[in-house]
């Protein structure tokens, strides 16, 4: 199982990247900024373009990769923005929760039935459960309009990842990323149309940065990058019956994400001021133990 492999190693580079914003930032969004140094840094896809065969598409593709960068560049706002206006502790562990199903859903709109297996569907429950679990904060509240922003985000972000699927389907991986990223490179420039948009982005190029800032936050990109390359390698290479569940192991970014924050909260404790009382530990194992059996039963 290469998917396995790819989505495991892109869970954990999306951990480093979180680390990084952790440190930097302390949990803080700016919904605007992040969506355009996204889509920004989504050009140098391009530089892989000389080492593959690279060509115009043809027919309907062209929909695909257009729609994928587009409900990927929205999702991206709209995540930061549900974000900033209601606490990542409410959005994540909801979104998290509710992409694996969308996913489910929509797949069998487009593709019908592609035989899952009663182990598959148990495994694909548990990974689910172990992956809420782990990302939810104390005193978690859902309300009205926090559940509203996350159900459009995940739907938006359940739509990239099938409509990279239909790209990956038809063209190779490289090929596909590449054309993907472009369109999200056009999409994110559009936006700076968006006064409050320009706005965000020219203060954020005015604020000071330490050269021990810039080097956590260049680092924060390029494991972001990297993992969002493991992660459509991942969705190009997994069978459709294996997709809501490949998304379903999203939690272990939180276990991977939870073992950095104990360590170096140990090692250096004045980096990151993390509380983590015996009742959030015993919650986190809880949730790696699901994650690790739902794992075993997807394996064996």
């Amino acid at each position: 199982m290469l998917w396995l492999i790819a989505i495991i190693f892109s869970y954990f580079f999306f951990s480093l990247a979180a680390l990084g914003d952790k440190v930097l930032l302390s949990g803080n969004s700016n919904p605007k900024s992040y969506t355009f140094l996204v889509g920004i840094f989504s050009i140098l896809a391009i530089l892989v373009i000389p080492f593959i065969d690279f060509h115009i598409p043809q027919g309907m593709i062209w929909l695909w990769i257009i729609l994928d960068a587009l409900f990927y560049v929205i999702g991206l706002y709209y995540f930061f923005e549900a974000v900033e206006k209601f606490d990542v502790s409410k959005i994540v562990p909801t979104v998290g929760a509710l992409q694996p199903i969308f996913i489910f859903l929509i797949s069998l709109l487009f593709w019908g039935n592609q035989g899952i297996t009663e182990k598959e569907l148990i495994a694909f429950i548990i990974l689910l459960i172990g992956s809420v679990l782990i990302s939810i904060e104390k005193s978690f509240k859902i309300t009205k309009r926090s559940l509203n922003a996350s159900v459009i985000t995940a739907i938006l972000f359940s739509l990239d990842i099938i409509f990279s699927k239909l790209v990956y389907m038809e063209l190779p991986f490289w090929e596909g990323f590449v054309w993907i990223k472009i369109f999200c490179f056009i999409f994110v420039l559009a936006l700076l149309l968006n006064e409050s948009f320009r706005k965000e982005i020219f203060y954020l190029k005015k604020e000071p940065n330490k050269k021990q800032s810039i080097s956590i936050f260049l680092s924060a990109q390029i494991c972001g990058g990297l993992a969002n390359i493991l992660q459509s390698l991942a969705t190009a290479l997994v069978p459709l019956v294996y997709l809501a569940i490949m998304n379903a192991m999203r939690g272990l970014q939180y276990v991977f994400l939870f073992i950095m924050v104990i360590v170096i909260s140990y090692f250096f404790p004045k980096m990151l001021k993390e509380g983590q009382s015996k009742k959030d530990v015993l919650q986190k194992i809880i949730s790696i133990i699901l994650i690790g059996i739902g794992l075993m039963i997807l394996v064996l």
